[in-house]
C-alpha cells in the first residue's frame, strides 16, 4: 500500500519523502492540500535541463505520488461527507433548539398577553367597579340632600304653622281679655248705674220727706 509523504516541501537525501504516520485506508484523515503540494514539490525539485527548459521527474514517484492521491480521494469525500453530515447535524440541532427557543418565546408572549389581559380586565373592572360607587354615592348624596331640603321645608312649614296658630291664639287670649275687661267694666258700670239711681233716688226720697217734717212739726216757740 502506498504511503503518504510529509509536507516538508524538501525530499530525502535518496530523493523519496519521509512517510506519514496517516494511511489512506480510511483509519485517518489525508490533507489532500498537503499532499498535492508534495505532488508539486517532486515536479519543482526535478532535475531541470539546461537551455531547453525541462525538468526530469523520477516517474516512479510522481506516479506513486498520484496514486496515494487517488487511493486517499475516497477517504477525503467520506470524511467531507461526515463533516458536512456533522455540520447538517449541528445545523438541524441548532434549528430545533432555535424552534425551541420561539416556542418558549411565543409561549412566554403568550402568558405574559394573558396576563396582561386578565391585569387590563381587572383593572377596567376596579375602575367600572369605582364609577359605580361614586354613582352611588352621588346619588345617595342628593337624595339625602332632597330629603333634607324636604325636611327643612316641612319644619319650616310647620313652625310657619305654628307662629300663625299662636298669634291666633294670642289674638285669640287678647281679644278675650279684651271682651272680659269690657264685661268686667261693663258689670261694674251697670253696679255703678244701680247703686247711683239708688243714691238717687234715696236722695229725692230725703229731698220728699224734709219739707213733709218741717210741715208736720211746726217750730216751737220760746
Amino acid at each position: 500500500m502506498l504511503q503518504p509523504h510529509l509536507s516538508n516541501g524538501q525530499p530525502n537525501d535518496n530523493g523519496s519523502y519521509p512517510s506519514s504516520e496517516e494511511s489512506p485506508n480510511g483509519t485517518g484523515s489525508v490533507d489532500i492540500l498537503q499532499e498535492l503540494n508534495r505532488l508539486e514539490d517532486l515536479i519543482l525539485y526535478g532535475f531541470c535541463i539546461p537551455l531547453i527548459g525541462r525538468t526530469l521527474v523520477d516517474e516512479d514517484k510522481l506516479i506513486e505520488q498520484i496514486d496515494y492521491i487517488r487511493i486517499s480521494l475516497p477517504a477525503t469525500f467520506q470524511e467531507a461527507a461526515i463533516i458536512l453530515q456533522q455540520k447538517e447535524e449541528v445545523l438541524l440541532e441548532a434549528e430545533e433548539y432555535g424552534q425551541q427557543i420561539i416556542e418558549i418565546a411565543q409561549a412566554k408572549r403568550a402568558q405574559i398577553l394573558a396576563e396582561s389581559d386578565i391585569i387590563r380586565q381587572v383593572e377596567q373592572e376596579a375602575e367600572q367597579l369605582r364609577r359605580q360607587v361614586q354613582q352611588e354615592c352621588e346619588a345617595m348624596m342628593q337624595a339625602t340632600l332632597t330629603e333634607i331640603d324636604q325636611k327643612r321645608r316641612m319644619c319650616q312649614e310647620e313652625l310657619d304653622e305654628l307662629r300663625q296658630t299662636a298669634i291666633a291664639q294670642a289674638h285669640d287670649i287678647e281679644n278675650g281679655a279684651d271682651e272680659y275687661a269690657d264685661n268686667v267694666l261693663e258689670g261694674i258700670e251697670q253696679d255703678l248705674k244701680d247703686m247711683l239711681r239708688i243714691l238717687t233716688n234715696g236722695r229725692q226720697q230725703l229731698r220728699h220727706d224734709v219739707p213733709s217734717q218741717r210741715n208736720s212739726h211746726p217750730p216751737q216757740k220760746k
